[in-house]
């Protein structure tokens, strides 16, 4: 179980009350505390325009943070590709590591809309059995959820128009990856036989991770250039399977990796016992609603502030398949949990995220965990 490396994965939330100047400092502290406790990496997601998420650019973040730290790996989960260009991403993470030598994790995924799978891709969707909604071993796998309605809402067609400029189409994703690794390597050539040379960033010392949700182009240009790839369990539950199998059959030996690597991500709170665990979630719900409403993140709320909301039955079935996959619990029953994950999609590494209202109650959870998982 030790030889099982677990990262943070850090929104930045703002919880009721406080401010984005406030979440900035606590994930910072956080960072310092999960490098103490023995965390391999510590990652932060990037959303715009979301009262509740304060995570806005990861390579930002990341500068104040790796000032912070020493040895933890640094990185973003993930760059969203969809409004920047491959020049601009390795030119931010060269800087970085420039500063900061060899702790860099570029994780990197589409934002923008979805493609459909390949017909080898969808052959691969429900390959692995899954009994009753859950696995053979026990995981929860959920009813598929559709984000149709948000790639249609008002608030994502507000990201395009601020994000990308005036007439710009974002670059084929397998072509985007293609050249993020050629700049970094020092190969790029345009098609007119240009050499381009990214000073700092052509030989960083940097991993680059591609990170998916489903059996989509993602696990598949991960796989086919021998990269690692982290699976969304915590965004999609019900695509995990087919995401780390599709991944796995695309894989393609490479001087980086010569064997699949896969991580997988999960929600988790963790308390001394279940029943502070389950009041410490209390507002997960209701967060997750907002997102998925296509409103944007709210503040994390409180409690008593989430069991003042009047749920509707749509409500419910908004969120359900993430509030039946969250692990919430004692130590060791969110390990136990977590050992599922782990077993059924074959991850090398999980991926904690962990958000709370208050702030010593998110570090506490993560240094519950962190003990436990120590002890296996």
């Amino acid at each position: 179980m030790a030889n099982t490396p677990l990262t943070v994965l850090d929104l930045v939330p703002i919880s009721s009350g406080s401010t984005a100047p406030q979440a900035l400092r606590n994930s910072v502290d956080l960072a310092r505390q999960a490098e103490q406790l023995g965390y391999t990496r510590y990652w932060f997601a990037e959303h715009h325009l979301n009262p509740g998420v304060a995570g806005t650019s990861p390579a930002v973040v990341l500068a104040l943070t790796a000032a912070a730290t020493s040895t933890i790996r640094l990185g973003a989960g993930a760059v969203q590709l969809g409004h920047r260009t491959a020049l601009s991403t390795v030119e931010e993470f060269g800087l970085l590591d420039a500063l900061h030598p060899g702790r860099f994790d570029l994780g990197l995924g589409r934002s923008g809309g979805r493609s459909a799978p390949s017909s080898r891709q969808a052959a691969l969707v429900g390959a692995t059995p899954v009994t009753d909604g859950r696995t053979p071993n026990g995981l929860r796998i959920p009813a598929r959820f559709s984000f149709e309605h948000l790639l249609r809402s008002p608030q994502f067609a507000l990201h395009k128009k601020l994000l990308q400029q005036p007439g710009a189409e974002s670059q084929p994703y397998d072509e985007q990856i293609a050249d993020i690794l050629a700049l970094l390597a020092g190969t790029y050539v345009s098609a007119d036989g240009v050499e381009a040379h990214v000073v700092p960033g052509e030989g960083a010392d940097i991993q680059v991770w591609i990170l998916g949700s489903s059996a989509g182009i993602s696990a598949e240009v991960a796989g086919a250039n021998g990269l690692r790839f982290a699976a969304n369990y915590h965004v999609s539950p019900a695509t995990v399977l087919e995401a780390a199998e599709s991944y796995r059959a695309a894989f393609t030996p490479s001087t980086e990796l010569d064997r699949p690597h896969v991580s997988v991500s999960a929600d988790v709170v963790v308390a001394g016992d279940e029943s502070a665990a389950r009041e410490l979630a209390t507002g997960y719900g209701l967060w997750v609603r907002s997102i998925r409403s296509g409103e944007g993140a709210i503040q994390f709320p409180t409690p008593d502030e989430a069991r003042a909301h009047v749920w509707t039955e749509e409500d419910r079935t908004l969120v359900a398949d993430r509030t039946e996959t969250q692990f919430v619990g004692s130590p060791r029953q969110v390990a136990d949990q977590l050992e599922t994950l782990r077993d059924a999609t074959g991850a090398d590494e999980l991926i904690i995220t962990t958000i709370t209202h208050q702030h010593r109650d998110r570090v506490r959870s993560y240094a519950l965990l962190a003990e436990e998982w120590a002890r296996r």
